[in-house]
C-alpha cells in the first residue's frame, strides 16, 4: 500500500477516535466569526496573526490538505469563496457537513497533495495549509503546486513541523531516536510508527520547508514558532513547530 494511503486511512480512524484536528467548529463558532470574532490556527496553540489575512470578503482560498471542518467554515463565515482539498475521506466529510449546516457552498476534493493539485494556473487568492506536510516524504513539488495554482501576489500560509519531536519518546524525557525520520527506509522507525497507530510521518529540513518555498519562487513575509500544546517539550518551552507566510512574486 502506498504511504499516502496508508495516513489516509489513519486520519480517518483518528477522526473517529475524536482527534483534535478533526473535530469541526460548532454553529456558534460559525455565528460568531461571521460577527467579527474569529481566529485560527497553523500549528498547534499560537493564532495565526490578524494582520497576516488580506480582505477576505471574495478572496479565494484554497484549504490544503485542511480538512475537517475548523477553517474553511471561518473563512466562509468572512465572505471568502472556499476550496478545500484533503485526501481523508472523514475530513472531507466534515467540510460538507459544516457548510450544509450553515448554508454555504465549498468546494471539497478528496484528493493526494503529492500529486499535481486538480486546479487551473493563478487560481487562489491564499493558500491555508496547516501543519500536514509531516506526512508526505518529498515537500518541494507540494511548494512548486502551490506557487503554479496562486495569483501573482497572491499568499501561502504554512504551518511546519520542525523534526524535534522524532528525536524523543513518547514521554519526550529522553532522545531515543535520530534525523532524518523517514519510514520508508528506516524499519525501526516504521515499527516504531505502527506500535503507535502514528501512519507514516517523515522530518523535514528547514533547507525543505522554508528554503523549498524560496526556490519555488515565493518571498518570505513573516515567520513565528510554537510549541506541543501540552508535554514535557511544551512545559520546558521547546518550539516544534514554524509558520510562515509567504507571497508569489510577480516573476520566478
Amino acid at each position: 500500500m502506498r504511504y499516502q494511503d496508508i495516513n489516509a486511512a489513519a486520519v480517518d480512524r483518528w477522526v473517529e477516535e475524536g482527534w483534535t484536528w478533526g473535530v469541526p467548529i460548532t454553529h456558534e463558532d460559525y455565528l460568531r466569526a461571521a460577527a467579527g470574532d474569529w481566529s485560527m490556527v497553523l500549528t498547534p496553540t499560537k493564532p495565526v496573526p490578524r494582520r497576516w489575512f488580506p480582505e477576505l470578503r471574495g478572496c479565494r482560498v484554497l484549504g490544503l490538505a485542511a480538512g475537517g471542518g475548523q477553517q474553511m467554515p471561518l473563512f466562509a463565515a468572512r465572505g471568502a469563496v472556499c476550496t478545500v482539498l484533503d485526501y481523508s475521506a472523514r475530513q472531507i466529510e466534515s467540510e460538507r457537513m459544516v457548510a450544509a449546516r450553515e448554508g454555504y457552498e465549498i468546494r471539497a476534493l478528496r484528493a493526494d497533495m503529492t500529486q499535481p493539485l486538480p486546479f487551473a494556473d493563478e487560481s487562489f487568492d491564499l493558500i491555508f495549509h496547516p501543519v500536514s506536510n509531516c506526512y508526505i516524504r518529498e515537500v518541494e513539488p507540494v511548494w512548486r503546486e502551490c506557487w503554479r495554482v496562486l495569483r501573482p501576489g497572491g499568499l501561502l500560509m504554512a504551518g511546519m513541523d520542525n523534526g524535534f519531536n522524532y528525536l524523543f519518546d513518547a514521554d519526550e524525557e529522553h532522545v531515543t531516536g535520530y534525523l532524518p525520520f523517514d519510514p520508508t527506509v528506516n524499519e525501526q522507525q516504521r515499527l516504531s510508527l505502527e506500535r503507535e497507530g502514528g501512519g507514516m510521518q517523515f522530518s523535514h529540513t528547514i533547507d525543505e520547508q522554508i528554503g523549498g518555498q524560496l526556490r519555488a519562487g515565493f518571498r518570505l513575509l513573516d515567520v513565528y514558532e510554537d510549541r506541543n500544546g501540552s508535554g514535557y517539550l511544551h512545559e520546558h518551552g521547546v518550539p516544534t513547530f514554524w509558520a510562515t507566510l509567504a507571497v508569489k512574486k510577480f516573476s520566478a
